[in-house]
């Protein structure tokens, strides 16, 4: 069967959202046809503020308000400066703060290293991490990348990199399953996991 255009072009722009196939993409699409045209324009707008309404803190890469130099966590002169917690994304970032856990602050290195993806290195916020070291009185960096492959690669890559900086090098202890993400963790594990946090070997 045959769907007007409009239905059709929203069913396509839903499906490449990750995690929607093409039967969820035809169901949101004909539940926003039914619900009221409040509800439409509601989330057309919220689509068209996202991008230009938000930006990256200019210290940890975290999401913020567009009109923020920093974020909230930087901006927090509360928080210990001196330990600083390394994550992959701004969702790692969220789930932390949600176990109110940690009173540090964060660096978001956008991504992890995935060779098969081609992301390197220079993709990351690696540069940007080795400055802060070198700019700020930092004493403890909490590696807190995913425990996959690709973020134990990146947790290893961040400690040749890091340790000739004489700084104390953690990572979080495997209360997390392997190749889960820490978005999906729940509180108690993620409080578990940064409090048995371990050195790392050489």
């Amino acid at each position: 069967m045959l769907l007007p255009a409009p239905i059709q072009d929203l069913i396509d722009a839903f499906s490449r959202l990750p995690g929607i196939g093409p039967k969820t993409a035809s169901r949101l699409t004909f539940y926003l046809l039914r619900a009221p045209e409040n509800l439409s324009v509601d989330l057309a707008e919220a689509l068209q503020v996202l991008k230009s309404g938000t930006g990256f803190c200019q210290r940890c890469y975290n999401i913020t308000a567009a009109e923020r130099i920093e974020c909230e966590v930087c901006s927090d002169d509360e928080r210990d400066k001196s330990v600083l917690c390394v994550v992959e994304e701004p969702l790692d970032v969220l789930a932390l703060e949600r176990t109110g856990g940690f009173r540090g602050r964060y660096h978001v290195l956008q991504g992890a290293l995935s060779p098969i993806e081609g992301i390197g290195p220079d993709d990351l916020k690696i540069r940007e991490l080795v400055a802060r070291l070198q700019s700020e009185e930092i004493r403890e960096i909490i590696l807190a990348t995913n425990p996959s492959m690709e973020g134990d690669a990146t947790a290893m890559y961040l400690r040749q990199q890091l340790a000739p900086l004489g700084v104390r090098i953690t990572r979080l202890a495997r209360g997390l399953p392997m190749g889960g993400d820490l978005e999906y963790a729940d509180q108690n594990t993620l409080l578990r996991a940064l409090a048995g946090r371990q050195e790392m070997d050489n």
